[in-house]
């Protein structure tokens, strides 16, 4: 009689979780082959929008978790598990870890940013937060660059990705802008064929597009000669420094007075 009974109830069993059961298991394996399409699919995208090794990888194992997480809830409730309070506690979950996380959320959210939209690449010089420097390494929460004087700045990419980026690398040419001031008793044209001439002579210096010098101010105690030369962005600070040397020496030795501010001393005598 008892085993009648177990026989029944096992019978009954088998008719109303069999095919549930059944159906569960080709939803799982149907899932598991549409997230491999899915994951190839995204791979290629990616691939073709030439997004970081990085980024690509966090990326496919997002999106892999997340599809994983919805094929296991469907799977239970096709079961005739309930699946509503265990969609809540996740739900629940995934808001305690974000208030928790906001601050390294916005980081990765800007990281994300900073990869697909690629403001800037590792080599280049930029200048962003109150930093500058060649970047030196793109992480997904952080920033990585090398000042000039050889020193390491860690920046957020949240706050990176949010404020404005200055990249001096974008370009392949640079314009220098400096200015010369000069007595008011010096000859203009003379002083503009000086300047124009150490231009000319300098090998860094691009002839196209055009250098040029205006005067710019009649200043209080100069005139002022506002110069732009353009050179390849590599020999940018070259360029600086030499035309500012050889501009003052040509000039001194022409006789030209660059004026410069005077302390006049009065000795009292005891």
């Amino acid at each position: 009689m008892d085993t009648q009974k177990w026989i029944d109830e096992g019978y009954n069993l088998i008719v109303e979780f069999g095919p549930k059961l059944i159906g569960a298991i080709l939803i799982w394996i149907i899932g598991n082959y549409a997230i491999r399409l899915i994951k190839k699919g995204a791979l290629k995208a990616m691939v073709k929008a030439n997004y970081d090794e990085s980024l690509k990888k966090f990326l496919l194992n997002l999106v892999n978790w997340t599809l994983k997480i919805v094929l296991i809830i469907v799977v239970l409730g096709t079961v005739g598990i309930p699946t509503a309070s265990f969609a809540a506690v996740l739900a629940a979950a995934g808001l305690a870890i974000g208030l928790a996380l906001q601050g390294s959320l916005g980081n990765f959210a800007g990281g994300v940013l900073i990869m697909i939209f690629k403001p800037f690449k590792i080599g280049d010089f930029i200048e962003a937060q109150g930093e500058s420097g060649t970047v030196k390494q793109i992480e997904i929460f952080t920033t990585k660059l090398t000042t000039p004087d050889n020193k390491e700045v860690i920046v957020p990419n949240g706050s990176l990705s949010n404020g404005n980026i200055t990249n001096y690398s974008t370009e392949d040419k640079r314009r220098v802008d400096i200015t010369f001031g000069v007595g008011y008793d010096s000859d203009i044209r003379k002083t503009k064929e000086i300047i124009m001439s150490v231009i000319d002579n300098h090998s860094l210096i691009l002839k196209d597009p055009a250098p040029a010098i205006n005067v710019s101010e009649l200043a209080d105690s100069s005139i002022n000669f506002f110069t732009r030369v353009w050179a390849n962005t590599p020999d940018y600070w070259a360029v600086k420094f030499d035309l500012m040397e050889q501009t003052k020496e040509a000039l001194d030795e022409a006789g030209i007075d660059i004026p410069y501010p005077h302390q006049v001393h009065i000795k009292q005598d005891a």
